[in-house]
């Protein structure tokens, strides 16, 4: 298999995956986790003391593979895949959080690439943890801010779509030995 064969099937499969977390995220916000709230989301702990919705570990991990989108596909692919998953999202959502999860995941994710793009060449895991950081900070921010008009649960928040971030990053090192040592160019 060529490179630019496999550069391209892999990307496809991030892709397919970015999207598959915006279902999961909205799944298991209603359906996993130590407690449920009655009519608001299932929680669980993600640091000593501190609780977050269950979908939030979706959203960790979404950054991160829109990063690895933008690396096999292109700035252009990944612009997309933000404006899709957005839409997406706002059809997914609950009907009570529809604006805050559309806006939250656009404004996110844009971030995101705003802090990728001009790293990624160079320091793709420092790339890929910078950008992620920002974009779990304005996610955090912009869906609690919309959805409830307070940021009572930011740390809780900010630390359960860290750990997913965290988990990746073996994974994100990994993919960059690879390329090297295979010349697989990002996009």
């Amino acid at each position: 298999m060529t490179t630019e064969r496999r550069r391209e099937r892999e990307g496809v499969i991030f892709l397919v995956l970015f999207a598959l977390t915006i279902p999961a995220a909205n799944w298991l916000i209603g359906h996993v986790g130590t407690a449920c709230i009655p009519h608001g989301p299932c929680v669980l702990p993600v640091a000593p003391g501190l609780m977050a919705p269950s979908g939030v570990t979706m959203v960790g991990m979404a950054l991160v593979l829109r990063d690895l989108v933008q690396r096999r596909l292109g700035t252009v692919m990944s612009a997309l895949a933000i404006l899709g998953g957005s839409a997406l999202s706002a059809m997914l959502a609950p009907a009570a959080l529809v604006l805050a999860s559309a806006i939250a995941f656009l404004l996110s994710e844009f971030a995101d690439l705003a802090v990728y793009t001009p790293l990624a060449r160079r320091r793709l895991v420092a790339a890929v943890v910078a950008s992620s950081l920002l974009g779990l900070v304005v996610d955090s921010i912009v869906f609690l801010w919309l959805a409830f008009g307070s940021l009572d649960f930011l740390p809780g928040q900010v630390v359960g779509k860290a750990w997913m971030v965290l988990l990746s990053i073996p994974f994100v090192a990994w993919l960059r030995r690879r390329d090297a040592r295979l010349g697989i160019l990002p996009a």
